[in-house]
């Protein structure tokens, strides 16, 4: 596949002219959109790369298979794919939830593409286990599954309150219902199964690049202990407990989001 098919794929957009390349990635049910709040302040002073994964947003759905993407590995390849096409190197990379693990096992694969990572929201498993709160049973999971296949924006209208939770916002909450709805059923309900059964435990060790993680002081997605997990089996990582709440501070909370991205891009 070449530079142009893969930039159509995946709706990439290059935007600002700075020395240094952030490379945002979205979490699951979300799009590229999702950085609006917090890109006018890196815009001025950074590259960044904005894209959607195959299945979300303005990507090509034609290019969606369940057996490239019936694993995080074949989001882990799209990332791959991106950088390879815009030769990017020494990449700032930002991942919110999934996103986070994309990248880390991204950057697994091809250290010499990435800077740093920036996870917002990041858990290695979402399932708890023996001895690890990841903060969802099973049975949570198949439920929500579930929902996706029997009542598509039912599930919409139950989860974005809960995951976006700052009732006192509610146009944010319609705003990630709307992002939740807009996307395929089909395709939502795969990714949602790769996304809470997904489990990169193993892989936390092999981690080498600079990681910062930023952790919301209650997700109702994301327990703490989550972050604390990364933190403790990443080994050249940085936590930061947030004030925001909710799984989203990068919509609710956006100036603290930025001040904390700023403060470790300026170390």
């Amino acid at each position: 596949m070449n530079e142009v098919q893969i930039i159509a794929r995946n709706n990439v957009k290059v935007l600002g002219t700075g020395e240094r390349t952030l490379m945002l990635a979205h979490g699951f049910g979300c799009d590229q959109s999702m950085w609006k709040y917090i890109l006018p302040a890196f815009e001025p002073h950074y590259r960044i790369v904005l894209f959607d994964y195959v299945g979300s947003g303005y990507s090509d759905l034609s290019a969606y298979t369940s057996e490239r993407y019936g694993s995080l590995h074949g989001y882990v390849q799209d990332v791959l794919d991106i950088m390879e096409a815009l030769e990017l190197q020494d990449v700032t990379f930002i991942g919110h939830s999934v996103s986070s693990m994309i990248g880390m096992l991204a950057s697994i694969e091809r250290p010499e593409y990435f800077a740093e990572l920036i996870m917002i929201g990041p858990s290695a498993r979402y399932l708890n286990d023996v001895g690890y709160v990841g903060g969802f049973e099973k049975s949570d999971v198949t439920e929500l599954l579930d929902m996706i296949e029997m009542n598509f924006a039912g599930w919409a209208g139950f989860l974005a309150p809960i995951a976006m939770k700052n009732p006192e916002m509610p146009s944010l909450t319609q705003e990630l219902e709307r992002s939740f709805i807009s996307t395929d059923p089909v395709i939502t309900r795969e990714f949602a199964e790769v996304t809470f059964f997904s489990d990169c435990r193993q892989e936390l060790p092999k981690a080498t690049v600079s990681t910062l993680i930023m952790q919301c002081s209650d997700d109702s997605i994301v327990p703490i202990s989550a972050g604390e997990y990364l933190h403790a089996h990443i080994s050249n990582s940085a936590f930061r407990l947030m004030e925001a709440k909710g799984h989203y501070p990068h919509i609710s909370h956006p100036e603290e989001t930025i001040s904390l991205i700023q403060s470790y891009l300026n170390t």
